[in-house]
């Protein structure tokens, strides 16, 4: 009994936390949310709901203009995964006779007959089965089916085939009723844990101008306050009826002031879209496939280009800036050469770690407890003349690193293995400062490996908070010229690292910041 009352109130705030994440924006004049549902709308998709100013809203998976979105909350306390049989089977959202998917075509037709404008969007802590083929078919992106991936194949024996057989049987669709409907899902995996959420909320809420709570007090009054209008008969609110609900029950504090942030992605959050909060965001995510770019080239010849101009153009207007990068390695170390050491501007970044954090170089005392950072120097070949550096603060790059320079790079004749004193981990860097001085160390450690041995080229693979990568592209010139690897971390490929990006590029004078 007791499990059981944990898991539904676990449950309700996982639901309430996520309102709020959406809700808050409504204070915002820079969101493009303008309306806010909780409980009501298609059932099953009937938790929340978000309506898009139509001038401003984000772009579905194929470009078209995303004007609502639906969403069903589902948090389980142990970890596990479902697969696309689930989705049929009523058992699933604890039913007794309707499945999800029987309930998201009630949902389609009744809001998005044409499936265009709307998605229908299953959110959990759990995740898709790596084994399963609908796996495959979701877009890491958006979290939304890709069609072409599900109707990949013209019969249906094939994997695609069994999933789009299991649910056009199940529904009694015919294959383009399918096809209308399947447009319009999308599935998206909660990472953050239940206190990671409440810290988001913390800073969104610092934004806005709602009441804090301190993180040593227990109760978390969010959690219940949105049943309570419930109770109420208050299930809609837009940006007239929200901000006084709020005043009302004295949940509106002393804000900080809605900061400018800029953000950039090559990728989407699953439950935090860029544009919901930022003033401006360059969307680089057109130029890749999932996490992997169309064309090699585009690295340097359209992205960095771009983000160049971006960042410069955000640099002329202020001193501070505060960027949200859900971007590749590479974009991380690329903004940080743009905006260097030498730029005059104080940069503010949002790490995405346990929760979102706010990190700088000077957000914390220096503390002797954190991690240092140590060094290894590997001899390959005292013949080739390139250096390569691992830098693994997150996990263990090093056997991953030296096997693709065995295979694939016969230039390099010494490789730098740099770890934190701590050991590898999602924990190893601490705050904003703490990967500022990582940073400067690792800067000091390349050029002692360096020596005064010329070295042609500097190869660099980095797992670590895009925070320290930012730090560390800022040190881009000490380093001199670079080449920049991705990982293919999520073993759609073949699981190793392709060549990104070469810095410094050449670019025109005259447009400093």
């Amino acid at each position: 009994m007791t499990q059981a009352v944990t898991v539904r109130r676990d449950g309700d705030t996982f639901q309430a936390r996520l309102f709020w994440w959406h809700a808050a924006r409504l204070l915002d004049p820079g969101s493009p949310i303008i309306r806010v549902g909780f409980e009501n709308g298609p059932k099953s998709f009937d938790d929340i709901w978000v309506e898009y100013d139509p001038k401003r809203s984000a772009q579905d998976q194929y470009g078209a203009p995303l004007r609502r979105e639906h969403v069903q909350c589902k948090w389980h306390v142990s970890p596990d995964t479902y697969g696309y049989s689930h989705l049929i089977d009523p058992e699933f959202i604890n039913a007794n006779t309707r499945s999800l998917l029987q309930r998201a075509r009630d949902a389609q037709l009744a809001y998005a007959p044409d499936g265009i404008g709307v998605r229908f969007k299953l959110l959990t802590n759990w995740r898709l089965d790596r084994a399963d083929p609908l796996r495959q078919m979701i877009g890491t992106r958006s979290g939304a089916i890709r069609l072409e991936r599900l109707y990949g194949s013209a019969t249906d024996n094939s994997k695609a085939g069994a999933v789009r057989k299991a649910w056009r049987d199940h529904l009694g669709l015919d294959e383009e009723e399918l096809r209308v409907l399947a447009r319009t899902l999308a599935f998206g995996e909660a990472t953050d844990t239940l206190d990671g959420l409440r810290d988001n909320l913390d800073v969104l809420f610092a934004y806005v101008g709602l009441r804090r709570i301190p993180r040593n007090e227990s109760a978390f009054p969010y959690d219940d306050v949105v049943f309570q209008w419930m109770a109420q008969d208050r299930l809609e609110f837009d940006r007239k009826s929200f901000p006084a609900i709020c005043d009302r029950d004295g949940l509106l504090g002393q804000g900080e002031g809605r900061r400018h942030v800029y953000g950039v992605k090559s990728f989407e959050h699953p439950i935090d879209r860029l544009e919901e909060r930022c003033h401006q965001v360059l969307d680089l995510i057109p130029a890749f496939d999932e996490r992997y770019i169309r064309s090699e080239a585009d690295w340097g010849d359209a992205l960095y280009p771009a983000l160049r101009a971006f960042l410069l153009s955000a640099a002329r207007d202020q001193s501070k800036l505060r960027l949200a990068l859900d971007a590749h390695a590479t974009l991380a170390f690329a903004a940080g050469s743009v905006l260097n050491i030498k730029s005059g501007r104080h940069v503010e970044l949002e790490q995405r770690t346990t929760g979102e954090r706010i990190w700088a170089a000077d957000d914390f005392p220096p503390d002797v407890n954190w991690a240092s950072l140590e060094a290894e120097v590997v001899e390959l070949d005292p013949q080739r003349p390139d250096l390569a550096i691992a830098v693994s603060l997150t996990h263990d790059i090093a056997p991953d690193v030296r096997r693709y320079l065995s295979a694939t790079v016969p230039t390099v004749g010494r490789l730098l293995m740099l770890t934190p004193s701590t050991g590898p981990g999602a924990q190893s860097v601490a705050c904003g400062r703490h990967a500022f001085e990582l940073a400067e160390a690792a800067t000091r450690m390349v050029r002692e490996a360096r020596g005064s041995s010329p070295v042609a080229a500097v190869h660099l693979f980095v797992a670590a908070p895009n925070g320290f990568t930012f730090f560390l592209g800022q040190r881009q010139p000490v380093l001199g010229p670079v080449r920049l690897y991705e990982f293919d971390f999520e073993g759609g490929r073949d699981r190793s690292y392709t060549p990104s990006l070469t810095l410094p590029i050449s670019t025109r004078t005259g447009d400093p910041v």
